[in-house]
């Protein structure tokens, strides 16, 4: 379980960081996506975004498979 755990903080590390210029190609600002500003910072949750990816994936999966 704490290697689950561990992944996915990985993978939020890594997208979090990869999100300015994810955004650039549009993802972070599609529909599903939030995004607000709190104590002056913007914080951006993608639910869309990450939703689109993991289709991504698994397509690229099955094709590869």
């Amino acid at each position: 379980m704490i290697r689950w755990v561990l992944v996915i903080f990985v993978v939020l590390v890594v997208f979090a960081n990869l999100l300015p210029w994810l955004q650039k190609l549009g993802l972070g600002r599609l529909p599903g996506d939030l995004r607000f500003k709190l104590f002056g910072r913007i914080f951006t949750i993608p639910f869309a975004s990450t939703i689109l990816l993991s289709l991504a994936v698994l397509l690229i999966a099955k094709v590869l498979k």
